[in-house]
């Protein structure tokens, strides 16, 4: 068995390390989020996984959950290094704006996909398009995929006005996100069994976000004060990795407080363990270059697992494809508009009225992690919610790191790089704030 574990970690960061050099001796410029994510297609279930070959590729969805702890743990590292982009001495700068443009843009995107789909419900029927299907698709709307995000800005080392409002509104966007789906989930629960559970709407939401943000805090706190016990940046690095791992295991804690219960979300713990961090420990600039470094192998790895995890066979049935279809414009518009007009009441520079809703649209962790959760639903709710969900994971991260590398590329925050450099560079940072 841990041949077998080790052999796919392997194969899978191969395959997209390859896929990158294909891609580019082929003359195809695409990022290498999407590079990884082809190859998990390839060595996935859908590739050549179908031929059962035993220690290459991934033969089942049972597989790939046996290495979900990476998983897990890139993107406990990738919320990790978005909280460190909240930085005060620039959030004095930006912090309003993206603020404001973080809620508006989840919401609007929420709140544009349930009108669209509870319009298509009263058009479809309750036993094609249940109207719970609607409200939680509408919430689960709200989320975008940090990892992709961070993944294009790091690989083309974009920075400008756009990119240092990006971080911190993909970062918000996650807290926005489980507000608004806690909130909807609730109010699905509730229809279905015709009672409205105030606990599960509101209380329980709160609590997740306030201790999350609790207990991330502390930790950064304490990991700041430790790491001036060392005078090697190298052990600093393990013991930054080391709280970066303890956050996420403690993140799985669910502690009952009579009818409630407290919960914790893992981005959002790992994202004020950097926020905390960045923001008082003297060496956390150069911790975080040597971390992300380190983490380069994994976050590789975790798209490549990602690409191998998305179900084609959502495509076979034409109710899925039209809900999906229905979904993707909707909120793709919703995340547009939302992020367009709100940056324009926020005066910020054209180019990011222009580029920032194109960069929201990636979509996968958070929106998963929401669909696993949904499957409380049951039968047929479930089902639909989640291969919608899925459909729109698939186009979104096939497409969504293009966009957002064409979109800072328009933007003027892309600098033109040699091939040659690109190369040398591909895993290396450069920390121009």
């Amino acid at each position: 068995m841990e041949m077998k574990i080790f052999l796919s970690v392997a194969i899978a960061l191969f395959a997209g390390l390859m896929l990158t050099r294909v891609f580019k001796k082929a003359g195809l410029n695409f990022p290498d989020v999407t590079a990884f994510l082809i190859a998990g297609l390839i060595i996935g279930p859908y590739g050549i996984g179908r031929f059962g070959l035993k220690g290459v590729g991934f033969s089942t969805y049972q597989d790939i959950q046996s290495v979900n702890i990476i998983n897990q743990t890139a993107l406990g590292f990738i919320a990790f290094s978005i909280g460190s982009e909240f930085r005060l001495e620039e959030l004095k700068h930006t912090g309003k704006a993206a603020t404001v443009i973080g809620i508006v843009q989840a919401v609007v995107a929420s709140l544009i996909v349930d009108i669209v789909l509870i319009a298509l419900h009263f058009v479809l029927g309750e036993s094609v398009l249940p109207m719970t299907v609607a409200i939680v698709l509408g919430a689960i709307a709200s989320a975008t995929a940090p990892a992709a995000t961070l993944m294009v800005v790091r690989q083309y080392k974009a920075d400008g006005p756009l990119t240092r409002l990006l971080l911190p509104i993909v970062a918000l966007d996650d807290a926005v996100g489980l507000v608004v789906f806690s909130i909807s989930f609730g109010i699905a629960q509730a229809m279905q069994v015709g009672n409205l559970d105030v606990i599960s709407i509101i209380v329980n939401p709160i609590l997740e976000i306030f201790f999350s943000l609790l207990l991330g805090g502390g930790l950064g706190f304490v990991l700041s004060k430790i790491e001036k016990l060392f005078y090697s940046n190298s052990n600093r690095l393990s013991m930054t990795i080391s709280f970066v791992l303890m956050t996420i295991a403690l993140s799985y804690l669910k502690i009952p407080v009579g009818p409630a219960e407290i919960s914790f979300s893992a981005l959002l713990v790992c994202m004020m363990l950097g926020t905390v961090f960045c923001n008082t420990s003297e060496y956390s600039g150069d911790i975080m270059r040597r971390s992300e470094k380190w983490t380069a192998p994994l976050n590789a790895t975790f798209f490549v697992l990602s690409g191998a995890a998305l179900e084609l066979n959502v495509f076979s049935n034409p109710v899925y494809v039209l809900i999906g279809i229905t979904y993707i414009l909707s909120r793709s518009f919703g995340k547009y508009m939302g992020a367009r007009l709100s940056a324009q009441a926020m005066n910020c520079p054209q180019n990011v009225v222009k580029y920032l809703g194109i960069t929201l649209l990636p979509q996968a962790g958070v929106a998963l992690g929401m669909v696993n959760q949904a499957a409380a639903l049951g039968g047929t709710t479930a089902s639909i919610i989640r291969n919608v969900t899925l459909f729109g994971v698939l186009i979104y991260e096939m497409v969504g790191p293009l966009m957002t590398r064409n979109a800072l590329r328009d933007a003027g925050e892309i600098a033109p790089i040699p091939a040659h450099k690109q190369d040398r560079e591909r895993f290396q940072t450069t920390d121009r704030r």
